[in-house]
């Protein structure tokens, strides 16, 4: 068993328990352990039936695989010294590298838009968002529950930050922490933000777990993933999202106050 072997599966490993942790946990915590306690939180007033949960896990499974597969390619193989990655983190000042985190995110909210608006093109929408989508009233596990077509798409991105940027080994691995979080809030099926969010100066230009789950309710529209940027500048937001948060919102608080 030779070391590129093993950095492989490591890969595979890490990645699986970092999803696991992220989106199993969460999964636990608000479908089963702590159901009853977060009800009035919940976005949808149903529960995702068994197949959908089944469905979301087992391709999930497959676009880990796939995931742990470019990224050893990237940055395990050879292919790892045309890249632009740095290790000394003091070749470059503290500055740079929170500009070129914040710049990783932003390329990749941006990445993210464009190819989800893409992937919902009717020629080729059910060969390959179609799987994503069997979430109609999606959880946790579906951060991940994709067609391998749309894995390899959704992986691109790290080839582009690589090749692209300068960016220390560590900025990788945050930006892979922040994507994965705000992947499981999308997912999430809960709405934890105050009402005013959607219409706050600041806070509007960034997207709510009631964003996403509307996007898989009505199969079109919010496409964006961290930030509310895009949705907003080309007019293809939900025309009732910023009435469906409050509606969802007003519901929960009054619950709560009953």
């Amino acid at each position: 068993m030779n070391g590129r072997y093993i950095e492989f599966w490591q890969v595979l490993v890490v990645s699986s328990l970092r999803y696991f942790v992220f989106a199993g946990i969460a999964y636990i915590i608000f479908y089963v352990w702590k159901k009853h306690r977060w009800s009035n939180y919940k976005i949808q007033s149903t529960d995702p039936d068994d197949i959908s949960v089944d469905n979301e896990l087992t391709h999930s499974m497959i676009t880990l695989l796939i995931f742990a597969g470019v990224i050893y390619l990237v940055l395990f193989t050879p292919v790892r010294e045309y890249t632009r990655i740095y290790m000394n983190i003091h070749e470059r000042s503290g500055l740079y590298y929170i500009f070129s985190l914040l710049s990783v995110i932003l390329l990749h909210d941006t990445y993210f838009y464009w190819t989800h608006r893409l992937m919902h093109w009717r020629k080729i929408f059910h060969y390959v968002h179609c799987v994503h989508h069997r979430s109609h009233n999606p959880t946790p596990l579906a951060a991940f529950s994709f067609h391998p077509l749309e894995a390899i798409i959704e992986i691109g991105i790290l080839p582009l930050i690589v090749f692209l940027l300068p960016v220390h080994r560590s900025v990788i691995a945050l930006f892979s922490l922040y994507m994965l979080s705000m992947n499981v809030i999308g997912h999430l099926g809960f709405e934890f933000f105050p009402k005013r969010f959607v219409r706050h100066k600041l806070f509007r230009w960034f997207n709510s777990s009631t964003h996403h789950n509307m996007h898989h309710h009505y199969g079109k529209g919010n496409y964006g993933l961290y930030f509310n940027l895009w949705d907003r500048l080309l007019g293809t937001n939900h025309p009732d999202y910023e009435e469906e948060f409050e509606r969802v919102v007003d519901s929960r608080d009054n619950t709560k106050l009953s």
